[in-house]
């Protein structure tokens, strides 16, 4: 043994105790789970808000489909001037006053575009009427502040590009409503212009588009329509536009042109404004705002204070909702990536790990006598299975049941069993952690196996759990735990986590060199290691994890041996499984910063620091913690996104979990049947798993302490068939056929009661 692993044989004086575990919550947290709330509504609500801005966005050019005709529009609509005040009985309109021109523009503000639009009408001493869109409004404040300071006129173009016509009242109030706060959080100010976007001119009025003219009228808004489209968002060319603006030469009629500085390239609309602007101003032709050509005080006004701050909010809001989305996108992709590698290397290492496991020998064949230390604290339902299945092993074994002050009875049922080679021992309860150094004190051997009550081992899992210990250098084994109650959904799930997600795991770790765990239910120890690092622990809820890493920190290497099986009572209902994996998950995180000084550390100590605690880290705290937000944008991608797209993503990533399934039950030696139920884990399972992880993050940080919380036993152990390894006992204990196969080397020690 080297020199680094001699350094702590001294047995360390006992540690005071602080009664059961040392840690007592006061009572259940609350506020995380309030906050978890608030933040997924929020989130949600976010995304809600940036998918109807943006994903609801219509996205067709102003004249892509011009209305058919009207039955309902009164006359003196359809062949009055281009603006509209539909608020009274009899709707009026006004038109442009001759030899004016009202430059309109819509869609914007483009922070490409919108610039360059303004430098020139700068240059030419021309003031127009911007027709916004609330979303780019809210998106280019800046540009929508330049448009109000540099003498132009703000009209609205609804939030989201919409067609008024087609949609129900509310969302006609709600498009409007928001672009007048998006301009007042931006500029201070309203405006009574709308332009409805697939507007055109007021005889191509039909009657959905009246119908919501008539609205917006109700609503105080005054319709401006076109009397001419420069059709430009077709890019028919520079000369063409200029020429269609101008029209027939002699035309003195006055003009509200529609042009476009956003929605697409507005190259040819800036280059025509250059030459159209100085030849209709030489021809006589005046360039105003719209309000001025038809005589109309300015309807723009400055906002209230209180519209002032919600449009700001507003603004923040959408702001917030891209950035969130942005970033959600940057994780999920990262996510996505890091999931499908992981999902890569663990195969890989799996398949690796098997053929080195044919062709690794540990040594000569350990055929010492091993300890067996069964902890037991109300554990009648199942400890008499334990004891006889360890009894029934084919390798030398002595078993000490140390009785933690069970109230059921369970040492008396031990005691009147009368089995030969096992000695139950009796001591208040203190504590799982006191249980096993109780056992380990009293332990003749030096190989020991640790074995929760609830666990029966297969006939030869204790000779191959110890065979490894035929290399000086490993300190510990760890078993395969198999669920032995695999009725319903929930054992299903539980079976398939143990055998896809621990397993696996633990092939990786095994390569790795960083095993942090060797599970309470089926691992094996060297004694000597074990008191060097001072016993078990009771610092954290997680004794096996904490006394793994401790190990590994001291320099001994811990593998795993996936033959030894053992077969264990997995929770069987929700409630039990959330206390088990809730005080498993609490635990870790407690033994991952105690030992965190591992990350700094070389050797042995390093690899379980930078692989095994980085592991661990990324994928069973970070990446759990991401998974609300997984599901959350999965619900946005169904409403706003491409549907068949997400639900491709969602069955990509489901055969990769199916293909990890298939392969890890081949490596097993397990039926496939249950991998039916894992589509059916990621509505529920996966559901429960993440929200483990977040109340124990949370326990974490928020620095409570959490008691002991003990699984309910069923009683549905039974020693397994020894001629099938992979099947159940039927008949009760100690019907027929199991004669204990005890080995001389270990001696009755006088207490086999």
């Amino acid at each position: 043994m080297s020199t680094s692993r001699r350094r702590r044989t001294a047995r360390p004086a006992p540690r005071a105790r602080r009664g059961r575990r040392g840690v007592v919550r006061q009572g259940p947290l609350r506020t995380h789970w309030l906050l978890l709330t608030a933040l997924l509504l929020t989130l949600a609500a976010a995304l809600l808000i940036q998918g109807y801005t943006q994903h609801l966005f219509d996205h067709r050019p102003d004249q892509d489909a011009r209305p058919a005709g009207a039955a309902t529009v009164p006359e003196a609509v359809r062949t009055g001037g281009p603006v509209i005040d539909a608020a009274g009985p009899q709707p009026r309109s006004a038109g442009p006053k001759p030899g004016t021109v009202a430059l309109t523009f819509d869609d914007g503000p483009d922070p490409r575009w919108t610039p360059e639009v303004l430098d020139t009408l700068r240059r030419n001493g021309v003031h127009a009427t911007f027709f916004v869109v609330g979303t780019q409004a809210a998106a280019h404040p800046d540009l929508v502040r330049r448009i109000v300071a540099e003498g132009h006129q703000l009209g609205v173009h609804t939030f989201t590009h919409t067609d008024l016509g087609t949609q129900p009242a509310w969302r006609r109030s709600l498009e409007l409503r928001e672009t007048q706060l998006t301009l007042a959080g931006a500029a201070g100010v309203t405006t009574s212009l709308l332009r409805p976007p697939y507007s055109s001119t007021a005889d191509a009025l039909d009657d959905p588009a009246w119908s919501a003219v008539q609205q917006a009228g109700r609503e105080g808004y005054l319709t401006v329509l076109t009397t001419r489209d420069s059709e430009d968002w077709r890019r028919p060319g520079i000369e063409s536009i200029v020429n269609t603006v101008i029209g027939e030469p002699g035309n003195r009629q006055g003009q509200i042109v529609l042009m476009h500085d956003a929605g697409g390239d507005r190259m040819q609309t800036v280059a025509a404004l250059d030459g159209l602007l100085p030849q209709m101003k030489g021809i006589g032709f005046r360039f105003t705002t719209v309000s001025e050509a038809v005589g109309l005080p300015d309807p723009v006004r400055p906002a209230t204070g209180t519209e002032h701050w919600q449009g700001l909010a507003l603004i923040q809001v959408l702001r917030t909702g891209d950035g969130t989305l942005t970033v959600l996108g940057w994780l999920l992709y990262a996510a996505g990536a890091v999931s499908v590698v992981r999902a890569v290397v663990v195969l890989v290492a799996a398949r690796r790990h098997r053929k080195l496991r044919r062709r690794r020998s540990w040594g000569p064949p350990v055929t010492e006598p091993v300890s067996v230390i069964v902890p037991a604290y109300n554990e009648s339902a199942g400890i008499e299975a334990a004891v006889r299945s360890l009894l029934a092993s084919d390798h030398p074994v002595e078993v000490i049941v140390v009785d933690d002050g069970s109230t059921d009875g369970t040492a008396d049922l031990v005691e009147f069993l009368h089995l030969p080679y096992v000695r139950v021992i009796r001591q208040a309860n203190a504590g799982k952690p006191a249980a096993l150094n109780t056992g380990i004190a009293a332990a003749r051997a030096e190989l020991l196996v640790m074995v929760d009550g609830d666990t029966v081992f297969e006939p030869d899992a204790v000779r191959m759990l110890v065979q490894p210990f035929a290399d000086p250098a490993v300190g510990a084994v760890s078993g395969n735990a198999k669920v032995v109650n695999r009725g319903g959904l929930l054992g299903r799930w539980q079976h398939i986590e143990y055998v896809v997600g621990f397993n696996l795991d633990r092939r990786l770790f095994d390569l790795g060199e960083c095993m942090p765990t060797v599970p309470g239910a089926v691992g094996a120890f060297r004694r000597s290691a074990v008191l060097a690092a001072g016993g078990v622990g009771d610092e954290t809820l997680a004794e096996d994890t904490d006394l793994t890493m401790a190990l590994c920190r001291d320099g001994w290497r811990v593998v795993y041996e996936e033959r030894a099986k053992a077969w264990t009572e997995a929770p069987a209902s929700l409630s039990a499984l959330w206390r088990q994996r809730y005080r498993w998950c609490y635990g870790t995180l407690q033994a991952m910063w105690k030992h965190r000084g591992a990350l700094r550390q070389g050797g042995q100590a390093g690899k379980l620091g930078r692989r095994g605690l980085g592991y661990l880290l990324l994928f069973q705290v970070l990446l759990p913690l991401l998974a609300p937000v997984v599901d959350v944008f999965a619900l946005y991608g169904l409403a706003f996104l491409d549907p068949v797209r997400v639900l491709g993503l969602w069955l990509a990533f489901l055969l990769v979990q199916l293909l990890m399934g298939v392969y890890a039950f081949r490596l097993d030696g397990e039926r496939l049947g249950p991998l039916w139920s894992l589509p059916l884990q990621q509505f529920v399972y996966r559901q429960l798993m993440y929200l483990v992880v977040i109340q124990a993050v949370f326990t974490a940080l928020a620095g409570s302490r959490l008691r002991w919380q003990r699984m309910q036993r069923y009683g549905s152990l039974r020693v397994p068939v020894q001629d099938d390894p992979a099947a159940v006992r039927p008949e009760p204990v100690g019907v027929g056929g199991y004669r204990a196969q005890v080995h001389e080397a270990v001696r009755d020690p006088g207490q086999g009661t």
